[in-house]
């Protein structure tokens, strides 16, 4: 049965598509950029209600862009050990 499983994950880790894997990776870690500096152009010298919440909903996207960001590098460097570890 071992041999059977480790066959398949073979045949499994041959079907991944690293570049895409790569290219995701890469778009997600643009965005948390393009998020962090969006986040930093609201830290300005208005101190109004209005402006803070614009702020902290910033905070909030660059969260979230951070989550995808490594989510899709995890994705990636699981891939990369499947293929080069084993597991």
């Amino acid at each position: 049965m071992t041999d059977r499983r480790i066959i398949s994950n073979f045949t499994l880790m041959d079907n991944l598509n690293f570049d895409q894997l790569l290219t995701s990776y890469k778009q997600a870690v643009d965005r948390w950029v393009d998020a962090i500096r969006a986040e930093e152009s609201l830290a300005t010298p208005d101190h109004s209600m209005v402006q803070m919440e614009k702020w902290d909903d910033a905070g909030f996207t660059l969260h979230d862009a951070e989550l995808a960001a490594k989510k899709a590098r995890d994705a990636y460097k699981n891939a990369l050990r499947r293929k080069n570890y084993g597991f």
